[in-house]
C-alpha cells in the first residue's frame, strides 16, 4: 500500500509539473474554500477565547463546591454549531456555503428571512483565493508553496481578528513560530542560525520599543501579540528580514492611520491594530524580500 501510495503521489506530482495551470487553479480554489473557513475562525475563535476566560475566572472566584449541577451548555467551537443566520437562525446548507458563488446566487441575502449578508464574507474568500494564487505562482510546485500557503491563511485570520478585537491569538501564532523553526532545519526559507536569531530578535526588538515607549509616555504602544508575530517572521525568514518588515509595516500603518484621521476624523487617541500591517509586510517579505533587499542595496550603493 505504501509503495502504491508513493507511485500515485509521484504521478500526481509529475502531472502538476507538466500542467502548471492546473496547479495554480487548484491552489486558487483551495484558497477560496479556506477563505470561507477563515471567516468562521475570525468570528468564533475570539468568542471561544472569551468563553474560556470567563470559565477560568469563574473557577478562580468560585471554587468547586457541592451544589446543583449547572445546566448543559451548547457546544461552541470551530465546527459546532453549524453556521446560521444571526437574525432568524436559518442553518446554512452546503449549497449556500459555496465560496463567492452562493453569495452571488443569494444576492447577498439570507434565504430564510432576507436579511442582508455582510459583503466581508465573499471579500475574504476572494482575497484568500488571490493570495493563494500569488503564492503558488511565486514559488511553483515546491516545499516553499506547501509551507507558505498555510502561513498565508493564518495571516489572513490573524489580520481579521486583530482588526475586530485587537487580539493576535497564541493558538495561531505560537504553532507557526515553531513551524518556522522546524522548517529552518531543512533551510526552506532560512538557516537554523538565522531563524533562531530572527525569532529572538523579532520578539525582543518590539518588546524593547514597547518598554521604552511606556517609560516615556506611560502608555502601552502595542500588544504582546505584535512581538510574537514579528518573532514568527524572524523564525520563518531569518533575522536579516526584520528591519525590512518593521519598516514596511510602520510605513503602511502610518499612512493608513493618517488617512483615517484626515478623511474620517478618527480620534488619534483610539488605538489602531498593528497586526494587519505587520502581517502584510511579513507576507510581502516572504515572497519578495530578497528582491527588496537587493534593490535597497543597489540603490544605496548608487546613492
Amino acid at each position: 500500500r505504501k509503495k502504491q501510495f508513493r507511485n500515485d503521489a509521484m504521478l500526481v506530482f509529475e502531472f502538476l509539473q507538466l500542467n502548471p495551470g492546473v496547479f495554480l487553479l487548484f491552489c486558487t480554489l483551495l484558497g477560496l474554500s479556506l477563505g470561507s473557513f477563515l471567516n468562521v475562525v475570525a468570528y468564533r475563535l475570539p468568542l471561544m477565547m472569551e468563553q474560556d476566560w470567563r470559565q477560568q475566572c469563574k473557577e478562580l472566584l468560585q471554587p468547586d463546591t457541592e451544589g446543583p449541577t449547572p445546566p448543559a451548555v451548547e457546544t461552541f467551537n470551530l465546527s459546532r454549531p453549524r453556521s446560521r443566520c444571526p437574525k432568524c437562525g436559518h442553518q446554512i446548507t452546503a449549497l449556500e456555503n459555496i465560496p463567492v458563488l452562493s453569495y452571488l446566487l443569494l444576492r447577498g441575502r439570507c434565504s430564510g428571512c432576507g436579511e442582508a449578508i455582510s459583503s466581508r464574507y465573499p471579500v475574504v474568500e476572494m482575497v484568500t483565493g488571490l493570495l493563494s494564487l500569488i503564492v503558488a505562482w511565486r514559488f511553483g510546485l515546491s516545499w516553499q508553496t506547501a509551507a507558505a500557503l498555510p502561513l498565508t491563511w493564518a495571516l489572513v485570520a490573524l489580520s481579521l481578528i486583530d482588526f475586530d478585537h485587537k487580539l493576535l491569538p497564541d493558538s495561531i501564532v505560537i504553532p507557526f513560530i515553531w513551524l518556522g523553526l522546524l522548517l529552518s532545519l531543512g533551510g526552506v526559507f532560512a538557516s537554523s542560525d538565522a531563524a533562531i536569531l530572527g525569532a529572538a530578535a523579532g520578539y525582543l526588538s518590539l518588546w524593547g520599543v514597547f518598554q521604552l515607549f511606556k517609560l516615556i509616555t506611560g502608555k502601552e504602544g502595542m500588544g504582546y501579540g505584535d512581538f510574537k508575530l514579528l518573532a514568527l517572521f524572524g523564525a520563518w525568514l531569518g533575522w536579516h528580514y526584520l528591519f525590512q518588515i518593521i519598516l514596511l509595516s510602520s510605513l503602511v500603518g502610518a499612512l493608513v492611520g493618517i488617512g483615517l484621521i484626515l478623511l474620517r476624523g478618527r480620534d488619534r487617541n483610539i488605538p489602531i491594530p498593528f497586526g494587519p500591517y505587520l502581517a502584510a509586510a511579513g507576507w510581502i517579505s516572504l515572497l519578495w524580500g530578497e528582491s527588496i533587499n537587493d534593490f535597497y542595496v543597489s540603490w544605496a550603493g548608487l546613492a
